[in-house]
């Protein structure tokens, strides 16, 4: 146990070597807000935002970046905190199109929730008109630089979380921009569209490219699962409107991607509502063409084809593929009933790696 101690707002706290202010206010339940602090990524204290008031120092203090020391008094919303923030988000809100009105991502933007937390209209300072615009070249992701304000965490997911490294910082001063590869679109980079990048941030400047108009966070509901592709495991969100799947993204407390996923995972979910997808059993003829049959026709055909070859010669001449695109109790069902009735442990998953 901790003998070393850190108040904060006049409360007493317990913390371990090495763990910033931040990580022990978090702990205890107590709100510091941030806007480029990224769990489990390295903090650079860039955004400003969690500065706290610390006793007998000179300034304010980054609050995600300074550890915590032995006798340490802070206080986190101090009229002198509370200004600096406001000055803070006045000057982001003057930095770009930040317009909550019309933005896509209203309600689950970070910067409009602290705008609203410290009653700054966005008003005090002209507007800076963004150098870059709209990407929407690319197959899954939009990326729309003038609502972004460089805080750096999809940086970061990249680099650190993913370790995809497909994007960084470019440029410098007033032309400063996040850049993939020699700044080329995604498409055209290393990017393997996880979509981290899409969690972290948090503005509208990353957005899911169906998504982005389809639904808002308030709209349609959320269904947890797992993810079917592989045997990973991973946890996702459904979010589902109208009864379709119009966005996923990623359980941040779930086992075993904590957050994570892969491009399937996050973005392979299209087919589901696909206008392509067969709706009736095709049978070949003859003549190697297909026409259409029902159920009844289509199951008593493949039965009665697995009785001949399993008559002939044995169970394991039949082998069983399952489909990363049917939902994981289909799966389940499917090598029952390959193990239990059709006597063979030929079954596999045409997404196993």
């Amino acid at each position: 146990m901790s003998n070393k101690i850190i108040t904060i707002n006049g409360n007493e706290y317990a913390f371990t070597e090495g763990e910033t202010i931040l990580a022990v206010a978090r702990r205890n339940g107590i709100d510091i807000p941030t806007l480029c602090h990224l769990s489990g990524a390295t903090p650079t204290g860039a955004c400003r935002v969690c500065m706290v008031e610390v006793e007998k120092a000179r300034t304010l203090m980054a609050a995600c970046a300074l550890p915590a020391s032995d006798g340490m008094v802070v206080k986190t919303e101090s009229p002198k905190v509370v200004k600096s923030r406001r000055m803070t988000v006045e000057l982001l809100l003057a930095s770009g199109e930040h317009d909550c009105v019309v933005c896509p991502g209203a309600g689950e933007c970070r910067l409009q929730e602290l705008a609203m937390r410290y009653g700054v209209a966005g008003k005090k300072f002209p507007k800076t008109k963004s150098r870059y615009g709209l990407e929407d070249v690319n197959p899954m992701i939009v990326r729309d630089f003038s609502r972004c304000i460089l805080c750096g965490r999809c940086v970061q997911a990249c680099n650190e979380i993913q370790v995809n490294r497909a994007i960084s910082f470019g440029y410098r001063g007033k032309k400063s921009k996040i850049v993939a590869g020699e700044d080329m679109a995604l498409k055209d980079s290393e990017c393997v569209f996880c979509g981290q990048c899409i969690e972290a941030c948090p503005t509208a400047a990353l957005m899911e490219k169906g998504a982005r108009v389809k639904i808002r966070p308030w709209e349609g509901k959320k269904v947890r699962t797992t993810c079917p592709y592989c045997g990973v495991g991973c946890q996702m969100w459904l979010h589902v409107k109208d009864d379709k799947i119009v966005k996923v993204t990623a359980v941040k407390d779930g086992s075993p991607n904590k957050g994570r996923l892969c491009v399937k995972g996050r973005f392979g979910f299209g087919f589901i509502h696909s206008p392509e997808r067969l709706k009736t059993p095709l049978i070949r003829k003859d003549d190697g063409g297909f026409r259409e049959a029902s159920w009844d026709e289509a199951l008593d055909l493949v039965a009665s084809k697995f009785r001949e070859i399993i008559a002939k010669d044995g169970p394991d001449a039949i082998a069983g593929v399952s489909c990363a695109r049917s939902i994981n109790e289909d799966s389940y069902a499917m090598q029952k009933l390959f193990r239990a009735v059709l006597g063979t442990n030929n079954i596999d998953h045409c997404a196993r790696t």
